[in-house]
């Protein structure tokens, strides 16, 4: 758990969530730009969840206070209730923010005082708390509003889908990633394919492409920077990606970006040996 104070104007960039994350608005109004949550103003008394894996950006519209909570599983004190609640989740056509009740203000109340008061936070103590704003969160919410509220994490309630969501842009091919979840390759791929449908290869290309394109438009990053964070051994290596990928080089897509161009994935290519099962 995280209390954060930050002035007017604070900005921050779009950034992948490693965990899932919960923000509690607890005075002013932030701007948050995300998929679920597309131009969006939360304010005062308002939360949002933010699954692993999606990104988020930031803008303190005035200035803010708020919290931040971040988890791989729940802490549930209540699990008969939260499967109820994940039985019930469903994708809205629009997100909203969830308003914090009485209940869950008075306890980021003594939060609050409590973050202001101890200059040395202790873990126990918050993992209490974290406990408290849960079951208040599954518990004392009507069941059809929370159920759309957790969808975002609905599918990552399994051990598996968590460790590809943290771990997919850390390795470079398939048989790295088995191994770092400590499956034999072809183990790896078939609980893959089960589970996402597609090959785990070129799940791991799109990923990755849309990583690329997202730092290529949104970031000031150097390009050897971006180059080196997606495992390639050398620039022209990255070239040759970015022209199969998306058309054009790097710089040039960059050039186009600046231009106001929309840039889009123009091809999958495949590697037939690594993915096959």
């Amino acid at each position: 758990m995280i209390y954060s104070q930050y002035p007017k104007g604070q900005h921050f960039p779009a950034e992948k969530c490693t965990q899932n994350c919960i923000i509690f608005i607890l005075k002013g109004e932030l701007l948050v730009n995300s998929e679920e949550y597309p131009g969006t103003t939360l304010q005062a008394r308002q939360c949002i969840l933010q699954a692993i894996g999606s990104k988020v950006e930031l803008l303190a519209l005035t200035d803010v206070e708020y919290f931040t909570y971040r988890f791989t599983e729940l802490p549930l004190l209540c699990e008969e209730r939260y499967k109820d609640i994940l039985e019930r989740a469903y994708a809205p056509l629009t997100y909203t923010p969830l308003p914090i009740i009485p209940k869950l203000e008075r306890l980021f109340g003594d939060l609050t005082e409590y973050f202001r008061e101890q200059p040395n936070t202790c873990s126990r103590y918050l993992n209490v708390k974290c406990q408290e704003i849960i079951y208040i969160l599954t518990c004392y919410y009507p069941i059809q509003q929370v159920s759309t509220f957790f969808y975002p994490i609905s599918t990552y309630t399994e051990s598996f889908h968590y460790f590809v969501m943290q771990n997919y842009d850390k390795v470079k091919n398939v048989e790295e990633f088995a191994h770092l979840g400590g499956y034999t390759t072809t183990t790896f791929r078939r609980l893959f394919k089960n589970m996402y449908g597609v090959p785990v290869y070129e799940w791991i290309l799109d990923k990755k492409r849309e990583g690329i394109l997202n730092d290529l438009q949104h970031t000031k990053q150097r390009i050897s920077t971006i180059s080196t964070r997606y495992g390639f051994d050398s620039l022209s290596h990255f070239a040759h990606f970015c022209k199969d990928s998306f058309g054009d080089t790097p710089r040039s897509l960059r050039k186009r970006t600046a231009n106001g161009e929309n840039i889009t994935i123009i091809c999958k290519e495949h590697n037939k040996e690594q993915e096959d099962e």
